[in-house]
């Protein structure tokens, strides 16, 4: 059975250290994909925006800064309240957005329950596919045997 964590909530996107508008967002974890993290920006226009990153990502950077490259994660404190700041970078632009500490951390703590870290691997059904993948058919049989005789003379004959 699959479960999904789902969480809505209100992130800040920091346009400038005085300004930042508010984005809708949905935080989403599926047992199917234990590794990964989903998260979708309605950013009010056609198509919502999607990033997907490690769990082990979000997790660390509750608590310490982490990652590099496209996705970076630290806590901090802005006005006295608990945020986490996530940092995207693609080939479309940059975003600072602030998430509330609280929220994020109760979140992640529920998809800790769900699939503790490493137990992952036994979600995605890897030993079963395999065994499946490599039982034997009953026509294997027929491509086990050898339908054509020897070349080699049996007994020393010619």
């Amino acid at each position: 059975m699959h479960t999904v964590v789902e969480r809505e909530l209100e992130l800040q996107l920091v346009l400038s250290p005085e300004r930042s508008i508010p984005v809708p967002a949905r935080l989403t974890y599926r047992t199917q994909d234990p590794y990964a993290v989903h998260i979708t920006f309605h950013i009010g226009s056609d198509a919502p925006v999607y990033w997907t990153f490690a769990r082990d990502l979000l997790v660390e950077g509750v608590f310490r800064p982490c990652g590099h490259g496209d996705v970076r994660i630290w806590p901090t404190k802005v006005d006295g309240r608990g945020i986490i700041c996530v940092a995207l970078t693609s080939p479309d632009g940059n975003a600072l957005l602030e998430v509330p500490s609280a929220a994020v951390a109760a979140w992640v703590e529920r998809t800790l329950r769900v699939v503790p870290p490493g137990t992952e691997s036994e979600r995605l059904g890897i030993d079963e596919g395999l065994a499946e993948l490599l039982a034997p058919l009953p026509a294997d049989d027929l491509w086990m045997s050898d339908p054509w005789p020897s070349d080699e003379s049996q007994d020393g004959e010619q």
